[in-house]
């Protein structure tokens, strides 16, 4: 079921960096070197297909992703989004 703008804002409140950009959820990420970037991705990859949601992913300049979530058939964020982004958040922690 998708969230009202003050589910939202609570929902946000739990989870370190991320932030709202109209109907998605948004977290930069920055690593040491650009293999260190690209096997966050991979991380992130296998925890998005274990969970069956996707983020959009943006690998740029040489060190930095972007992950982008939101649930697409919802119309816009969920709770799943947020748990979503909690499981990442926990991936930059390995």
């Amino acid at each position: 079921m998708k969230l009202n703008d003050d589910q939202i804002n609570q929902q946000l409140t739990r989870l370190s960096n991320w932030h709202r950009e109209g109907d998605e959820i948004i977290r930069e990420f920055k690593f040491d070197n650009f293999k260190r970037a690209i096997e966050f991705v991979n991380r992130v990859a296998d925890q998005a297909e274990a969970l069956n949601h996707h983020p959009d992913i943006f690998i740029h300049d040489w060190n930095q992703v972007r992950l982008s979530v939101t649930t697409h058939d919802a119309g816009g964020l969920t709770e799943k989004d947020f748990n979503l982004a909690e499981h990442f958040n926990r991936l930059t922690a390995v």
